[in-house]
């Protein structure tokens, strides 16, 4: 694939898979009928970002998590209380996800050699980081900034570790079994032609 359509092609499934995120996102603020009351729902909208990082690499991850941040802000679905709080739970929190984009290599390579076991393993491991980076940022932003909501005589940075835990890791382990399906039901070239 010559350098400019691939350039081209990179954009294009950057923006629809940031687009996607933020639909999938969308849904799952209103499915989740106000249970976090400062922000938060299980969500799938990892997904698209995850499948670009193990497609394109830590560059197109992490720039659809910017950019699924970018339209949550523009489209006003954010709940930003402090623009630096609405950085770091929005641009910088979405961003890292993308870092899933480490295992993008290894993927490829187990997806080529037709090793089930291994692209599976790295593709929850990539999962995994990114969430629990994304996960660090809302845990940092909570203590900083929600911390007025914390119960009576309990610590904020336990506050903040288990409000964001409730829906951040129901998120990674839904998100990381979806990964594992469209992987498996998608042509492999799709992850493993030269970009």
């Amino acid at each position: 694939m010559n350098k400019e359509r691939s350039n081209t092609l990179f954009i294009a499934e950057v923006a629809v898979f940031a687009a996607l995120a933020y639909l999938l996102d969308f849904v799952a603020g209103i499915l989740s009928l106000r249970i976090w009351p400062q922000g938060g729902s299980i969500s799938i909208a990892m997904v698209p970002i995850f499948l670009i990082a193990y497609r394109w690499g830590i560059k197109g991850g992490m720039l659809t998590g910017f950019l699924l941040g970018l339209l949550q802000f523009i489209l006003g679905y954010s709940q930003i209380y402090t623009l630096i709080q609405g950085f770091i739970d929005y641009f910088v929190a979405f961003s890292v996800v993308g870092l899933a984009g480490i295992f993008a290599g290894p993927v490829k390579n187990s997806l080529i050699k037709h090793e089930k076991g291994k692209w599976m393993t790295y593709v929850v491991m990539g999962a995994f980081l990114g969430s629990a980076l994304r996960y660090l940022c809302h845990v940092l932003s909570g203590i900083v900034f929600f911390g007025e909501y914390a119960p009576k005589g309990q610590p904020v940075a336990i506050y903040s570790l288990l409000y964001n835990g409730t829906y951040m890791l129901p998120s990674f382990i839904i998100s990381a079994i979806i990964i594992i399906i469209v992987i498996s039901a998608v042509p492999k070239r799709l992850f493993t032609q030269k970009n």
